[in-house]
């Protein structure tokens, strides 16, 4: 049941994801700002160039939720829906990269989730935007952030409605003491994905570290 609920949970956030066909170049990137921390209360702050644009996401979730909420079949499935918060949403350059990141808290629904279910919410995640992108060659891949499990999938990407915008997706979910969370991007380019990997995450006041280690794929999830 929890797998199946963070299906529709993500699929929901991620519907949101600007979907756009590459524009002319942007002039040359100004000196990068500082680094912004987004904060979630289920435990995590996350370290992001403040050169990103912090993108509102609010009115499209409601709207997103009100729908999801209607097409519910359980009360738990409800639950589960009213319960998704986004934590963060920016995005940069041109073309566009996008990264969000959704959490799930524990204390909102009702009960906790286990290693065994982060492969269904990095799922949905996909399934959220698979309506827009042709998707090929997906890699997963598993590893841990001190005491916390990660599952991680990087797959390929190109928009149905313009072939020649070609996106790298990945997505990275966690179990936290407080709840779920999980990060997506869509970058359009190398330097995206490395600042995305590269982001300093901090976990229920653990140590910082990059939110993505260069051994992500060299472990398979169970």
């Amino acid at each position: 049941m929890k797998a199946r609920l963070l299906l529709a949970f993500l699929a929901l956030a991620c519907a949101s994801l600007p979907a756009q066909a590459p524009t002319p170049a942007a002039s040359p990137t100004p000196a990068p700002a500082p680094t912004r921390a987004f904060t979630s209360d289920v435990g995590f702050t996350y370290l992001f160039p403040g050169d990103w644009d912090v993108v509102d996401m609010t009115a499209a979730l409601k709207d997103q939720q009100q729908q999801a909420q209607e097409a519910a079949t359980s009360d738990a499935a409800k639950r589960g829906v009213a319960c998704t918060q986004i934590a963060m949403s920016a995005r940069h350059g041109s073309p566009t990269s996008t990264v969000v990141a959704v959490v799930l808290p524990f204390a909102c629904l009702g009960s906790e989730m286990t290693v065994k279910d982060l492969a269904g919410m990095g799922t949905g995640a996909v399934e959220g935007i698979q309506p827009n992108f042709d998707l090929t060659e997906p890699v997963v891949g598993a590893y841990s952030l001190g005491s916390h499990s990660m599952w991680i999938e990087r797959i390929k990407g190109t928009l149905k409605d313009h072939p020649e915008a070609h996106y790298t997706i990945e997505t990275v979910c966690g179990l936290l003491k407080k709840g779920a969370v999980c990060w997506m991007e869509l970058a359009a380019d190398d330097q995206a994905l490395a600042t995305f990997e590269h982001g300093l995450i901090t976990l229920d006041s653990e140590p910082p570290t990059a939110l993505v280690p260069a051994s992500a794929f060299a472990q398979k999830p169970e």
